[in-house]
């Protein structure tokens, strides 16, 4: 997520304790907020794709996804 983003997400968190947030700010906000962390679990699903479990036997084993 681009700086700019997260700032602006920041700013209008500071905004929000200081007063009430408009209805476009709140819209923004949650925008923001939806697409932050959409890529967030994007890349942690990225590292746990790519993440194998080691047995004291050495047997490498890939992370399996719950059904």
């Amino acid at each position: 997520m681009e700086n700019a983003k997260l700032e602006r997400i920041n700013e209008l968190a500071r905004l929000a304790k200081e007063r009430a947030l408009t209805d476009e700010e709140r819209s923004e906000r949650d925008a923001l907020r939806k697409e932050y962390i959409a890529e967030w679990r994007q890349g942690a699903i990225a590292v746990l794709e790519n993440t194998y479990v080691v047995t004291p036997d050495g047997k490498k084993t890939k992370l399996q996804r719950k059904k």
